[in-house]
């Protein structure tokens, strides 16, 4: 039977005490899986990945995480708060929140550090993450200088350099280019086929089937309204475009306007549109 990592019985969360993140949220997730949740912008993915990384707790319900009961005076035990930090990492969306360093370099050794990794195993997890992700031509650059391409990657190694257990992606191949996407998701395929845990959320669906076995189905009520294998959510179009997981593309053929459902392709964007100047 495999093992419970994270248990959510009855869960929620509001912002400031009046606006709603999570609903009645019931949830396991099992050492080895792959999830990943989905669902329309503001329905909660992005505040359960917090939670899952213990940067939030629930203002109402419990989640435990290893069997032991997560909220802030556990993590104020320096023994456990190092024994998690070890064993859970976060990719935030938005790479601008992960890299707060003067150079790639320090950004992707700054984990390690902190957890008390010894000069040379440091620099021996750099290593292993910089050629793993192909960036050892940036890491003498300011992470700020880089693109949002470039800055996923560095963002990523700087999780890779922990080497956790778990492995919490928050929308990993939004607005990337198709090889640095292709990149991305292959590191992640490989992390799993290695015993790591992968929770993902995201709103691209074409990388659904590849990065998960489960797939949960967040909806405006903040709280999952569906759960089943990726390739029954996928194959229901209609519960997709009723919950905003498809849009309507529309195009002219013949001097006659055709409309049909359209499933998005984040990772579809060109790298060089987001670049920064």
């Amino acid at each position: 039977m495999a093992k419970i990592l994270f248990e959510l019985r009855e869960v929620y969360y509001s912002y400031l005490g009046k606006f709603p993140a999570l609903c009645a949220l019931d949830l396991a997730i099992e050492e080895g899986s792959k999830v990943a949740f989905i669902g329309a912008n503001g329905s909660g993915k992005s505040t359960l990945l917090a939670m899952l990384d213990a940067l939030i707790f629930p203002s109402q319900g419990s989640i435990k995480a290893f069997g032991s009961k997560l909220n802030e005076g556990l993590l104020d035990d320096p023994a456990f708060s190092q024994f998690f930090r070890k064993k859970v990492g976060l990719l935030f969306q938005n790479p601008d929140v992960q890299l707060f360093c003067p150079t790639v370099k320090e950004d992707i050794v700054f984990g390690p550090l902190q957890l008390g990794f010894s000069p040379p195993e440091v620099e021996e997890r750099l290593d292993k993450a910089v050629a793993a992700l192909k960036i050892a031509h940036l890491l003498e650059r300011s992470p700020h200088q880089l693109s949002i391409g470039e800055m996923r990657k560095v963002a990523i190694a700087s999780v890779m350099a922990v080497d956790p257990d778990i492995l919490l992606l928050d929308e990993p191949t939004a607005g990337l280019d198709p090889q640095t996407a292709r990149d991305i998701i292959d590191f992640v395929l490989e992390a799993n086929e290695k015993g790591k845990t992968i929770i993902t959320a995201t709103h691209d669906l074409h990388i659904v089937s590849e990065i998960s076995d489960t797939v949960h189905v967040f909806g405006q009520e903040k709280k999952i309204i569906r759960s089943g294998p990726h390739a029954e959510i996928l194959a229901d179009e209609e519960f997709l475009r009723v919950h905003n997981l498809v849009h309507i593309h529309r195009h002219r053929h013949k001097d006659q306007m055709h409309t049909h459902p359209h499933l998005h392709l984040d990772h579809h964007a060109s790298g060089e549109n987001v670049d920064k100047p």
